[in-house]
């Protein structure tokens, strides 16, 4: 039983409530809940009677899940961390600076890699090698091209002009830089007592609501309505399991280098704000990648010591654990990835944390060859860049960073956060590098 045509504009607006009755269905079905009769309702129902749709919506949260659910994805921190039995024990770093200048670097320039080519459902990654291959360009190993004309069936995002090959001068504004750049403001501002209301009030202060996406802005919505944690990231919120809180771990890695469960702790009290369940975990397993990073031997190791912070029985463990088993060739990995988890949205936290272990298990650990990968293989490409830029950054250090990419980028970044447009990058990384052992 389908929802009928009404039901989706694609484009994922937590302010529109036919978006949301369309993506709590698939949710819910995600997640092993019998939701048929309420589509059912659903279809004979108005898709422009708001009041109508919204209540179905929150009728979904009674739905009840079906026999064979073989998970465990609790929500709570102390439960997250009685799945995992002992927690990884950090490590001392070396050469903390640099490493940090050189994540940061790594990030943003991934970030602007994929940004032209960030639409999952219609750059798929069968268009995006056939686009690279007309220009030349496969495997990507820079800014992506412009053609001139552009070939039919080719369109960049509206973003082309300040990051394609060529054209970037400067970083352009992304919100996958913008968290970044909060999540330092806020531990600059609250340390190791950070917590979700901390986090939403700095959205509400900071953020402009039209530059946060799915979760983030569903959660928003909710701190305007006046509801609080833990009802923020739940109510009306079909996407609480989407990218948006994988995109913000980062910074909670480089603060605590080289201890990666005290760098998914705290950025446990980031991804709460808006997130659950695979959602959550997604924000762990890359601060705790990043926080390996600093001590890793290999992209390898430092997959498997992200893997250890995430319940063993939830989707997302399974589906990394999945990557960390493939065998072959880059492209018959990404294969078998798009075959599994290809069900999921282009901007689910899942399918995306799999490109990402599988970009950075068939890197090499070359920077270009991990960041040009996940961001050939599709869905959310500029997040995707960001996450394997940055950790990818900090294994090289910023002397074996490509220089035809950080150059461009003029050592500054522009932001959507108030006060914070046109941030130095440097200075970002020496304000995290003076983070680093202060927080318990």
């Amino acid at each position: 039983m389908e929802l009928g045509p009404g039901y989706s504009s694609g484009h994922y607006d937590a302010m529109r409530p036919t978006d949301l009755l369309y993506a709590e269905v698939r949710q819910r079905r995600e997640t092993g809940y019998d939701v048929d009769e309420l589509v059912r309702e659903a279809n004979r129902t108005d898709p422009a009677d708001r009041v109508a749709v919204l209540d179905l919506v929150d009728r979904m949260s009674l739905a009840a899940r079906l026999p064979g659910w073989k998970y465990v994805e609790p929500d709570e921190l102390e439960d997250i961390a009685e799945t995992l039995g002992a927690v990884p024990q950090g490590s001392e770093v070396t050469d903390v600076a640099d490493k940090i200048h050189a994540a940061w670097l790594g990030r943003i320039a991934g970030c602007n890699v994929g940004k032209p080519v960030e639409s999952g459902d219609y750059w798929t990654s069968a268009r995006i090698r056939d686009y690279l291959t007309l220009a030349d360009a496969y495997p990507l190993r820079d800014y992506v091209p412009v053609l001139d004309p552009m070939p039919d069936g080719f369109e960049l995002t509206s973003c082309w002009p300040e990051t394609t090959r060529g054209n970037v001068k400067g970083s352009a504004r992304d919100d996958d830089i913008d968290y970044p750049i909060l999540a330092l403001h806020l531990l600059e501002t609250h340390g190791s007592r950070l917590r979700p209301e901390d986090v939403g009030a700095a959205w509400l202060r900071l953020f402009p609501v039209g530059q946060v996406f799915t979760a983030e802005r569903a959660a928003y919505v909710n701190l305007v309505d006046g509801f609080t944690v833990p009802e923020v990231a739940r109510r009306r919120n079909p996407y609480r399991e989407w990218i948006g809180a994988q995109i913000r771990g980062d910074v909670f890695g480089y603060v605590h280098a080289g201890d990666p469960w005290a760098a998914a702790r705290l950025s446990y009290q980031d991804a709460a704000l808006s997130h659950v369940g695979n959602g959550i975990y997604g924000e762990m397993w890359a601060a705790a990648m990043v926080a390996a990073a600093f001590t890793a031997s290999s992209p390898r190791e430092v997959v498997e010591r992200g893997l250890a912070v995430v319940p063993p029985q939830s989707r997302l463990a399974e589906a990394v654990r999945d990557v960390l088993e493939l065998e072959g060739s880059w492209e018959d990995a990404l294969r078998v990835i798009q075959e599994r988890y290809g069900h999921y949205s282009w901007i689910h936290t899942i399918n995306n944390a799999a490109i990402v272990a599988a970009a950075l298990l068939w890197s090499d650990g070359d920077y270009l060859t991990g960041v040009g990968r996940v961001v050939m293989s599709g869905w959310d490409t500029d997040s995707n860049g960001a996450t394997v830029g940055s950790v990818l950054g900090i294994l090289n250090g910023t002397q074996n960073l490509p220089e035809h990419l950080i150059a461009p980028l003029e050592n500054r970044t522009r932001s959507a956060l108030f006060g914070f447009d046109n941030s130095v990058i440097s200075d970002l990384a020496e304000r995290t590098v003076r983070l680093v052992g202060r927080l318990a």
